[in-house]
Order: structure tokens, then C-alpha cells, then sequence
């Protein structure tokens, strides 16, 4: 057989490799528990007139 000939076997074994499911992982989901905070910061118009200045330099 040379070299890249069709090896019916071998594709049959890497199909069947890449078909498989891994069912070794936990389904359950992590649950977090906590806050998160933020700033909300300038107003909209306010950081828009930021972006402005700051593409005009």
C-alpha cells in the first residue's frame, strides 16, 4: 500500500474515535455565591463626548 492509500480500517477506527462521547465529566454546574458591584460611572452623553475628544487628538 503506498503512501495516503485509502485504509478502510483505519478511517473506520477514527470515525469511531471522533463519534465517541466523553460522559466522565460531573454534569453538575459549579454554583457561586457572592455579590458584584460596580460604578456606573459618567452618563451616557458624558463618555460619548470622551470618545470624541479623544479620536480628535
Amino acid at each position: 500500500m503506498s503512501m495516503g492509500a485509502y485504509d478502510e480500517d483505519e478511517h473506520e477506527r477514527r470515525e469511531e474515535k471522533a463519534t465517541a462521547v466523553d460522559t466522565d465529566f460531573d454534569d453538575q454546574r459549579a454554583e457561586y455565591r457572592g455579590k458584584v458591584e460596580y460604578e456606573s460611572g459618567d452618563s451616557a452623553e458624558a463618555l460619548l463626548d470622551q470618545f470624541k475628544q479623544i479620536k480628535s487628538q
